[in-house]
């Protein structure tokens, strides 16, 4: 597998998009767990995305929002599972996806097999987030994002820094955009959860 670690980081430093190549989920799991350092992604109709690394603005306002939603997570008595983005999660039309930040409840998790929890658990997270970096097209986050309230997200939250926007996207509902908030609400998904974003946009 050390040709195929050299050769997916050749790829990852040339192609940090779509990749012309269609893997199995079986492919998928195998070059996951070979190439560690790289954000893999899979499409429903199996391309393979290769992601690159952030750079430190995002770094640092993702785990920004990691903090917020942790403490949340904790003062709430620890309701559901939260995880980072380094989590993958099969879902129902078969693609892989890692959100930035995500939540499941702990009815939907704990009703999972262990066999549907192996490595990239066979669901989608009740609440996912997604923040834009200098490598992502807003097109690509809405695509992504669409997917996601399609395969049973509830809500969903596109933090755009660099225009200070976000897309808000509900199950049955149309995307709410907002222009400079200073503040969201997890509304009655993430009850009692309200996000400070002047700590997102750095301000």
């Amino acid at each position: 597998m050390v040709q195929t670690s050299i050769l997916l980081e050749t790829i990852a430093l040339t192609l940090p998009r779509a990749i012309a190549l269609r893997i199995t989920p079986e492919q998928f799991e195998t070059l996951a767990h070979h190439n560690r350092d790289l954000r893999l992604e899979r499409t429903h109709t199996g391309a393979l995305i290769v992601n690159p690394p952030t750079g430190w603005e995002t770094g640092r306002r993702n785990f920004k929002f990691s903090i917020q939603l942790g403490k949340w997570w904790e003062s709430q008595g620890e309701p559901g599972e939260v995880f980072d983005s380094s989590t993958g999660f099969t879902l129902p039309n078969g693609a892989i996806r890692s959100p930035d930040a995500s939540w499941v409840s702990q009815e939907r998790w704990d009703a999972l097999t262990p066999e549907q929890k192996r490595t990239f658990a066979n669901i989608c997270p009740d609440f996912v987030m997604e923040l834009r970096s200098q490598s992502d097209t807003l097109k690509s986050l809405q695509e992504k994002m669409l997917e996601y309230i399609e395969n049973g997200a509830k809500l969903g939250w596109l933090l755009d820094p660099f225009n200070q926007r976000v897309e808000i996207s509900r199950s049955n509902q149309s995307v709410e955009i907002l222009d400079n908030p200073a503040q969201l609400s997890g509304e009655d998904v993430l009850p009692g959860f309200v996000l400070n974003l002047n700590r997102i946009w750095g301000n």
